[in-house]
Order: C-alpha cells, then sequence, then structure tokens
C-alpha cells in the first residue's frame, strides 16, 4: 500500500520539523533514563536502605515495563490519534519521574519506576509513527537521522550526564536530580506536543477494538521472555529459564490469534508485515544488534567504576567518543540511506566490530590510569559504525509499512530491541563475570572477554545485513 501525503505536511511546512523536535526531546528523556540510573544505584543503596533485590528493580524494572506496552502502544497512537498517545505518554512519564525523585522507600522508588517504564513505552513508538506520518523520501531519512542520533547520544550520555547531576547534587540527593530533571522538560514538552503534533483527521476515525486477547497474549510472552533476562542476577533459581520456551509458547499462540482475529478486525499487529523482507531482516537486525550494542555500555561502566575505581563522571566521559561518534553518523546516515540502501548498514557494523576490536587490543598492556584515554579513539570508530546502523536500518525496515501501520510496526521493531538489550546484557554479564571470577579478579582480562562476546554477536547482525544485500543483488539480475 503507498504512502499518501498527509494534510499539512507540504515540504515547505516547518511545523513538521517542530514536532519532530517535540518528539525527539521526549525520546532523549526515556531512553536516557534506561541507562542513567545505573551511576545513582550506590546513592539511592546509601539514601534508602535498598536491598540488592530492590536496586536491581529499580534498574531492570523500567526496561521490562518499557518493553511490555510497546506493540499495543503503537496500536494505540494507529487507532485512536498519535498525538493524544503522545501527551498521555509524557504526561504520565514526567508525574513518575517526580515520583520517583520523591521516593522515600525502596518499595515506592521499585512502583514508580514501573509506572515510568510503562509511559516511556507509551511515547515511543508514538514518535516513530510520526516520522512515518509527516515526512516522505529523503525527508524521512533525514527525520529519522535526527531521531537516530537521539537513540545514539541518548544511549551512550546517561552515565555522563548522571554522574554529573550527582556531582552537583552531592551524595545524598543527587540521584533525585536523576529523576527531577525530567518534570521540567517533560512539561514543555506535554504542552508543545499539543500544540505542535497534528490531530488524528477527521473523517477516519478507527472504530475497530484495540484486540485485548491480542494484547494479553502479547504481553504475557514478551513479560515470560524478558523477567528471567532481567532478574538473572537475583533470581538464582535455575527454573527460571524455563520461562523462555514458555514465553515463545505464548508468543506462537500470539501469532496465531492474531491470524484469526485479522479476517474480522484490525489485529493489535498485522502479521502481514512479516512478508516484506526489509521489515523481517530489519528487525532481525535490530534484534541482534542491540543486544551487543547496549551490553558494552553495562561491562565498561562496571570495569570503570568497581574494578579501575573511577567516578561515575569520568566513566560517562569515557563514554561519550561512542556517543558524538554515534550522533554524527546517524545524522549523516539518514542523510544517505535512500542512497546506498542495506549496504550502508552492512558498512555500519563492520565499523563497529573493527572498533570494538581496536578497543581490545589498545586494552592489553594499558596501565589502569589511562584507560579512558586509550579506548577514545577505538570508541569514537565504533560509534560512528553505530549510528551507521541504527538510522539506516531503522529507515529501511520501516520504508514499505504503510501509514496506519506505522505505530504497530515501530512498536514490534523496538520490542526486539528491548528484548536483544536483555539478552545481550545477560549473555555478556554472565561472560564478564564468570571471566572475572575464574581469572581471581583479573577486570582487565574479563572485560575484554566480554567485549569480543558483544562483537560476536554484533558480526552476526553484519550476516543478517550481508544476506539482505545478497538476496537484493539476485533479484536485480
Amino acid at each position: 500500500m503507498p504512502d499518501r501525503q498527509p494534510a499539512g505536511s507540504e515540504p515547505g511546512d516547518i511545523r513538521r520539523w517542530q514536532a519532530l523536535g517535540v518528539g525527539l526531546v521526549a525520546t532523549f528523556m526515556t531512553l536516557l533514563d534506561v541507562s542513567i540510573v545505573n551511576v545513582a544505584v550506590p546513592s539511592m543503596d546509601e539514601a534508602l536502605g535498598a536491598s540488592p533485590s530492590d536496586l536491581q528493580w529499580v534498574l531492570s524494572g523500567y526496561a521490562l515495563t518499557f518493553g511490555l506496552v510497546l506493540v499495543s502502544a503503537g496500536r494505540l497512537g494507529d487507532a485512536r490519534g498519535r498525538r493524544t498517545a503522545f501527551v498521555v505518554g509524557v504526561a504520565l512519564f514526567t508525574l513518575t519521574s517526580a515520583l520517583a525523585g520523591l521516593a522515600r522507600s525502596p518499595g515506592w522508588l521499585v512502583a514508580a519506576r514501573l509506572m515510568q517504564g510503562a509511559a516511556a513505552g507509551l511515547v515511543n513508538p508514538q514518535v516513530t509513527g510520526l516520522v512515518q506520518q509527516l515526512f516522505r523520501g529523503s525527508e524521512r531519512g533525514r527525520a529519522f537521522g535526527l531521531l537516530g542520533a537521539t537513540i545514539g547520544v541518548s544511549t551512550a550520555v546517561g552515565p555522563l550526564l548522571g554522574g554529573l547531576l550527582i556531582h552537583l547534587g552531592g551524595a545524598e540527593h543527587g540521584w533525585r536530580w536523576v529523576f527531577f530533571v525530567n518534570v521540567p522538560v517533560g512539561v514543555v514538552a506535554v504542552v508543545l506536543g499539543w500544540r505542535l503534533l497534528p490531530a488524528r483527521p477527521a473523517g477516519r476515525p478507527d472504530r475497530h477494538r484495540l484486540d485485548p486477547v491480542g494484547v494479553l497474549l502479547l504481553g504475557a510472552g514478551v513479560l515470560l521472555l524478558l523477567l528471567p533476562l532481567v532478574q538473572r542476577e537475583q533470581w538464582h533459581s535455575p527454573w527460571k529459564w524455563a520461562l523462555i520456551p514458555a514465553g515463545l509458547l505464548v508468543l506462537v499462540a500470539f501469532g496465531l490469534w492474531e491470524r484469526r482475529y485479522a479476517r474480522q478486525q484490525t489485529p493489535l499487529f498485522d502479521l502481514r508485515l512479516f512478508r516484506l523482507r526489509s521489515y523481517t531482516l530489519g528487525a532481525v537486525i535490530a534484534l541482534v544488534y542491540f543486544g551487543g550494542f547496549t551490553a558494552i555500555f553495562f561491562v565498561f561502566t562496571l570495569y570503570l567504576q568497581n574494578g579501575l575505581g573511577y567516578s561515575a563522571l569520568v566513566a560517562g566521559l569515557a563514554i561519550t567518543p561512542f556517543a558524538l561518534g554515534s550522533a554524527l553518523a546517524s545524522a549523516l546516515g539518514g542523510r544517505l540511506v535512500n542512497r546506498f540502501g542495506r549496504p550502508l548498514v552492512g558498512i555500519g557494523l563492520l565499523v563497529v566490530v573493527v572498533g570494538l576490536a581496536a578497543v581490545v587490543l589498545v586494552l592489553r598492556g594499558s596501565p589502569a590510569g589511562s584507560v579512558p584515554l586509550m579506548t577514545a579513539v577505538p570508541l569514537l570508530l565504533a560509534g560512528l559504525g553505530s549510528g551507521l546502523v541504527i538510522t539506516p536500518n531503522q529507515t529501511l525496515t520501516l520504508a514499505q509499512v504503510p501509514v496506519p501501520q506505522a505505530g504497530s510496526a515501530a512498536g514490534m521493531l523496538q520490542t526486539g530491541q528491548r528484548i536483544g538489550s536483555a539478552a545481550g546484557i545477560a549473555a555478556v554479564g554472565s561472560l564478564f563475570f564468570s571471566s572475572l571470577a575464574s581469572s581471581g579478579g583479573q577486570w582487565s582480562a574479563a572485560f575484554r572477554h566480554s567485549l569480543l562476546l558483544a562483537g560476536g554477536i554484533i558480526a552476526l547482525a553484519l550476516v543478517a545485513a550481508v544476506v539482505d544485500i545478497v538476496l537484493n543483488l539476485d533479484r536485480r539480475r
């Protein structure tokens, strides 16, 4: 189904870019909170007397509820209007951020984080859907370039901004400012979002039900998959891994239900989108890449702070080269993707693997005091590669998706990214800690081993990109 240019989205209409700017601010806030809290854990522990289990839920509960609601939120925006879903999501995120900052007990903080993650999951598919709705052709690539830069920077800069806020606010109250900083930004985003984002066009109401059975099946399946991954350190029973095949079975049931439901109503997610090779292979690349990409920051922060004794601020600064490279290349990738297509993603993945291999090489024999400096250039290179992956892959993955399904398609894509991130952190983190134990506390060796695994996971995404490139070449012959 070809996309039709929506009313009010002519090439010269500056309002679209203003609306995109509001969406990017909200995206930055919600994705920043995935990583910014990591550096605040010691302060939370001291201020609230939280147990290790409480702290784990503060960190992982956000990602869990974030991933649970993405597809349902995307479908809600498609059916009832993206502006309403966006504004409600940002308002809830702002409120729950304030509640988290005001927490007086570990239980209070955990509950606020769970609600905050759900609000973030409501917001993000609306932004991607709006890009699909408001932009076409090369302009869509530029818009996705800005979105990709936002994703890359927010993911990588979290530890730096968190460390800076804790440094400014002090050890006792600095962690509260990690949450309070969202409040004024969120209030402004709510006001501007309602003014600038387009309302659902009159005369095109979607009166179909929102597929409650599909919502429950997909939510249960994603929960069963994510729960053992995000609770791997605190839940010691080996039976937790039995939830993963159970989750896969529930997702199979979800697929069967959606096929049946689609015969009479608009489904939560239209499985026919997987007939689009661009969407299927792009979703696979995103799932696998985020499995390696997110894990890098997890183990690098542990290595710098726990292993080498650097402050949260210095640890954040050490990751900044990656963030800068990712931001620059994302903007460039958005402009080039329509010209080069999937080969651009393949080049980006290759550059990331080379950059990570360079980090491993420079760490061999490097003194602990020079690690942030020695890794700066290789991480910059890896960041440049990452910027050529996230933006172009997202643009290509959603290129053939009809606008009325843009939100749910983006939600499924982002759900895969969240599952990939959780699985990658679980796998790379397990190798990191097991290597640390077997080597007698050699942090540098443990970090190198885990980085090699992260690079190997990203190499699998490169294989998927090469498959797509080869299939495209065969089709043109």
